[in-house]
């Protein structure tokens, strides 16, 4: 016997190549609340790290997004702390541990993870697939295929991510 049940299929992806102490990801954040409200779990945003060598503390801050996410508070970790950018900049690691205190994470965790580098090879494998399909700066957005590159202007780029996220939802028959 055959389940005519329809199925299914997994929700779109929008991969998010950010850096926590880049303030164009801050601005981007507007887009990501509307594209959540939105789309809610029809769209899954997926964070992905590609920390600037500008930045001295976006290897640190993307370590500890790894261990907010771990800890069940990755966006809102993550929203946090690119809506205290320039804190980041003058506190630098300490900052970061202190967000995740405030946010009611185990901030000693957080320093541990800082300290033992337990996250870094998930920054590395972000940062260098990154860099395999041409990611040059954040926010960089993977959907359905297609790089869009806000990092020079994000002007437009929104409106572009519902229109593939709607084609594909459409096609996977959840229009």
């Amino acid at each position: 016997m055959s389940d005519s049940s329809p199925v299914r299929t997994a929700a779109p992806v929008l991969d998010v190549w950010c850096e926590l102490q880049c303030p164009d990801c801050r601005t981007a954040l507007d887009d990501l609340r509307a594209l959540r409200a939105r789309y809610g779990d029809r769209l899954e945003l997926r964070l992905r790290h590609f920390p600037l060598e500008k930045h001295k503390h976006a290897f640190a801050a993307a370590q500890a997004a790894e261990e907010a996410l771990e800890q069940g508070q990755g966006w809102p970790y993550v929203e946090a702390v690119l809506g205290r950018v320039e804190e980041l900049d003058r506190k630098g690691e300490p900052f970061l541990v202190e967000v995740a205190r405030e946010l009611g994470l185990d901030s000693e965790e957080f320093d541990t993870a800082l300290i033992d580098g337990r996250h870094i090879l998930i920054v590395d494998a972000d940062q260098a697939e990154g860099k395999a399909i041409g990611v040059t700066g954040t926010p960089t957005y993977v959907i359905g295929g297609e790089r869009l590159d806000g990092g020079k202007s994000q002007e437009g780029l929104r409106e572009r991510i519902e229109e593939i996220a709607d084609r594909l939802l459409a096609e996977a028959g959840q229009g």
